[in-house]
């Protein structure tokens, strides 16, 4: 962990200098090529120091699909973010293919034309013109010219400068031309030009130079077949950071990506080089997939990071120097070897809900059991690794509402086991539960049961002691679950999740729980459709916000903020008040149930309570801020509140007056979240008119909104609180991990027996569940 740190630092103390502002680094010297000149990187999200950047286009990248010219709209996207990645500092060297294509679009339109006219001077002349028949190196000859244009005018749209750079084979054979090569590179670099280079097809395509030893023996040189060798070699000269290599497939799959049991491989080492089974070659470049892994792997042999991707994904370069996870990096790393990608996690964690399912009620409850008693008596091994992260995040300096809700002790963890002995208790009638039956027709019944939803993603910040509530949940439920806490409880996570796997092995269901530890970007997780049904995020409000907006066809179970209030209504009892308002606000002021506004009635200012809760307040270390109104009427008071609609999770507080009932409901639907609310009043009608009119997921009468709480409803604990009106609402315990399925009892039923004039009947009975 230590020496991960220290890397972390190094790289970004080694990069953080090379601002967009700073001068462009020079290419290497020739006689220096060979060494290295930065540490490499060894994980994605290093990816965003990159300052050198190489970045190959491949035929299938920049031609039709039709094979009929350039893909216009797709060469646009990738020359925009190749310019704003010179524009904010980078250095970026391109190779591109696409002459030969775009001069046999130019040549065939020149060709048809001749062909339209020798037919109208000569009606007999019939021969058909076939385009693949023109000559490849007629078609770059003439392609050239007009692909540079190209170039030229869509990065002019930019304000970025371009030179073509023509290559061939024999200006590698020797030193001296090999030297003006890179000589003109560096020249161009330093005079904020983006070199395109291309081989010059017009005299020698393809290219090829033997493996020979360069001068001094130092190391070999790489058989120059295609771009793609082409692109490794450059790279590897001029001490690129990055090396990108577009292709038409998102990536490295262990076997041809068409085939049965292909996946994907976003990290790559070497030793995976006899895992991989290869199909065939590019149907229009010159190159396979073959030749890019061998390439990859020559360029990162020499100190060049490496990610083959698909270059008709839509913003693939800006994403991958963000550091997500697109296409397959190339790393010499071993430090995550061993480690599960979380691709795999999720499939084990489908797997693992099955298993679940089969499983006995009394079994999943074995399970919740035993991870109950393992937290306390594992009570020492628990709280030495949360003092572990508490004495990192004061020395990383950690606020304090998130201190408290990072810190663990003995009574949080005897609560926890009581909570989770009480879901033990109730999964008896979890899943497989029985909520309708109806009779159809005769010998045809229908059942609607309950089912676990699937894989549940939880990212939870600060909040350790949301695992094992979480992961107890998710066992009742038999749903697979994929759980990825904050950094600042690392050492408390692990801890726990032992247990947690402790606790799975004793009904053979391990993998149905797993902790993402690795630093996965979480909109790659977001990302993840396919394995993931559900996610639910607990934190702050910019977490819960992000993750809103980002997970676009995975549903989001949460609440983004907690703006609960408490008003006390004209006919109040004092004592009450102030022992729910103190409660609600003081218990733990960090909760998403805790109270941030106090309405109180207007009629009440000229009496003891007004005075008796600001004073309450105030003495429990309450800071407060005045609402609009309540800033009006008093001469001296606290400060305005910025917003009144703001979740402080601190001993802060706003307290705003308003003249009736009418008007907190009002109040609340205009700044509330739709968390909790709650009404202090000795008058039933006000009481009920309020808990029918108020829109929140919880609503109170005269009690704390610190109730709003799965284990105090007696759901033993929650996933999360959810403000949404979709599917759960309010503290969302197993009930809310749960979703239904309809099965048939029939014998020999089609639905045609039904029609008009059939031989049977419906009947649709409703039958009891019992």
């Amino acid at each position: 962990m230590l020496r991960n740190s220290y890397q972390a630092v190094r790289f970004n103390n080694c990069w953080r200098a090379l601002s967009s502002h700073g001068p462009r680094l020079p290419l290497i010297p020739p006689e220096k090529r060979l060494e290295k000149a930065h540490p490499q990187f060894t994980e994605r999200s290093q990816l965003k120091y990159a300052r050198r950047l190489v970045v190959k286009l491949g035929s299938a990248v920049i031609t039709r699909e039709d094979n009929h010219g350039l893909a216009l709209g797709r060469l646009a996207s990738i020359v925009e973010q190749v310019a704003e990645c010179h524009l904010e500092g980078r250095e970026v060297i391109m190779v591109t293919s696409g002459a030969v294509a775009f001069g046999k679009q130019k040549l065939a339109q020149e060709l048809l034309m001749s062909l339209s006219m020798r037919e109208t001077l000569n009606p007999k002349d019939t021969k058909e013109f076939d385009g693949a028949t023109l000559e490849p190196r007629a078609a770059a000859a003439v392609g050239q010219s007009g692909l540079m244009s190209l170039y030229d005018a869509m990065f002019a749209q930019y304000g970025v400068k371009i030179a073509q750079v023509l290559v061939t084979k024999p200006d590698f054979y020797n030193e001296e031309t090999r030297n003006n090569l890179f000589s003109t590179l560096s020249e161009l670099i330093s005079l904020n030009i983006v070199p395109i280079i291309n081989t010059n097809d017009a005299v020698s395509p393809p290219m090829f130079i033997r493996d020979d030893e360069p001068a001094g023996g130092a190391r070999k040189g790489i058989p120059i077949k295609d771009n793609d060798s082409l692109s490794a070699m450059l790279a590897a000269e001029v001490q690129a950071d990055l090396l990108i290599l577009m292709s038409d497939v998102d990536g490295i799959y262990n076997k041809p990506p068409w085939e049965d049991g292909a996946k994907l491989m976003h990290t790559y080492t070497s030793d995976d080089m006899n895992s991989i089974e290869f199909g065939k070659k590019s149907k229009v470049g010159t190159g396979g997939m073959d030749s890019k892994v061998k390439a990859a792997t020559w360029a990162l042999d020499r100190g060049v990071s490496v990610v083959i991707c698909n270059g008709m994904q839509e913003k693939a370069i800006k994403t991958i120097v963000g550091g997500r996870k697109v296409g397959t990096f190339f790393t010499e790393s071993t430090e995550g070897a061993n480690t599960v990608p979380v691709e795999v996690m999720a499939e084990n964690a489908r797997t693992g809900s099955r298993q679940m399912q089969a499983l006995t009620a009394a079994q999943r409850a074995t399970a919740v059991n035993n991870l109950a008693d393992l937290l306390v008596s594992r009570e020492k091994y628990i709280l030495e690794a949360n003092a572990k992260d508490l004495t990192e995040a004061k020395k990383s300096g950690l606020a304090k509402p998130l201190l408290s809700r990072l810190s663990l002790n003995s009574a949080k963890l005897k609560n926890l086991s009581i909570g989770l002995k009480q879901i033990a208790e109730d999964s008896h009638k979890n899943v497989g539960r029985v909520l309708r039956r109806t009779q159809l027709a005769e010998g045809l019944e229908l059942k609607q049961v309950t089912v676990p939803i699937g894989v549940l993603l939880v990212i939870f910040e600060s909040r350790p002691d949301s695992l094992p509530q979480v992961a107890a949940l998710a066992m009742a439920s038999a749903n697979g679950l994929l759980l990825k806490g904050g950094k600042e409880a690392a050492h408390s996570n692990k801890a726990l999740m032992e247990l947690v796997k402790e606790s799975l092995s004793s009904v053979g269901a391990d993998n149905a729980v797993s902790l993402v530890s690795t630093r996965e970007e979480i909109s790659d997780l977001l990302s993840m459709e396919n394995h993931i049904d559900l996610i639910i995020p607990r934190g702050s409000s910019e977490l819960v916000r992000s993750i809103q907006e980002q997970s676009l066809h995975i549903p989001v179970l949460g609440h983004a903020e907690g703006v609960c209030h408490v008003y006390i209504d004209r006919d109040a009892d004092l004592k009450k008040a102030l022992h729910i308002a103190r409660d609600a606000k003081c218990d733990y002021p960090a909760a998403c149930n805790a109270m941030e506004t106090l309405l109180i009635h207007e009629d009440l200012m000229s009496g003891e309570i007004f005075n008796d809760v600001c004073n309450m307040l105030k003495c429990e270390g309450v800071k407060i801020y005045a609402g609009p109104r309540l800033n009006q009427q008093l001469t001296f008071g606290p400060p305005a509140a910025k917003s009144m609609k703001h979740e402080y999770g601190a001993l802060e507080c706003c307290i705003e007056i308003v003249p009736s009932l009418e008007e907190a409901i009002n109040h609340i639907h205009t700044y509330g979240s739709g968390h909790t609310d709650v009404i202090v009043t000795e008058n039933d009608a006000a009481a009920k008119h309020f808990l029918g009119s108020v829109d929140s997921a919880c609503v109170f009468h005269n009690a704390s909104s610190r109730f709003a709480d799965g284990f105090r409803f007696g759901l033993g604990a929650e996933v999360g609180i959810s403000t949404a009106r979709i599917h759960a609402r309010g503290p969302v315990g197993v009930e809310g991990l749960l979703t239904t399925k309809w099965i048939l009892h029939g014998q020999d039923h089609a639905a045609a027996d039904f029609a008009e004039g059939g031989q049977r009947t419906w009947l649709h009975e409703s039958l009891p569940i019992d």
